[in-house]
């Protein structure tokens, strides 16, 4: 079963990284600079069917140039997303980052990221995918 990942973060660098751990362990990787470039930024409502999604995964770092990733991850939600796993990264979490993402049901990772954790995070999301799960083509 291929799995789908999608990677926001303005840092070259980090986008390189998660890219590779995620490709390596056999995912479909998108990444981008800031969610206004992806298609599931522009959708108005989640158009998967049931049983279907548009990722897996989505990890998003938290203060992007003009863009906070908790705010996409709360549209992607409001937008009747499948609930993907959301992750999210912030060199430095505000309080209010905190709970606004802790009640969104995100992981959190504090850069520079520990790649350890965020494979265990990776690996753990894995055993919770619903094998009969299909992804829809958006990209």
């Amino acid at each position: 079963m291929r799995r789908r990942a999608v990677i926001f973060d303005d840092n070259d660098l980090i986008r390189f990284a998660l890219r590779t751990l995620l490709d390596r362990r056999g995912y479909e990787v998108f990444t981008f600079p800031e969610p206004g470039l992806c298609p599931l930024h522009v959708i108005r409502e989640c158009a998967c069917p049931a049983n279907t999604c548009c990722a897996d995964l989505i990890i998003s770092d938290v203060n992007m140039i003009g863009v906070n990733g908790i705010d996409f991850v709360e549209q992607m939600i409001e937008k009747g997303c499948r609930r993907p796993y959301f992750g999210l990264m912030s060199a430095c979490f505000s309080t209010a980052d905190l709970v606004r993402a802790s009640k969104l049901g995100c992981a959190l990772f504090t850069k520079p990221l520990d790649m350890d954790r965020v494979t265990a995070w990776v690996a753990e999301v894995e055993r919770s995918i619903p094998s009969e799960r299909i992804l829809v083509d958006w990209a």
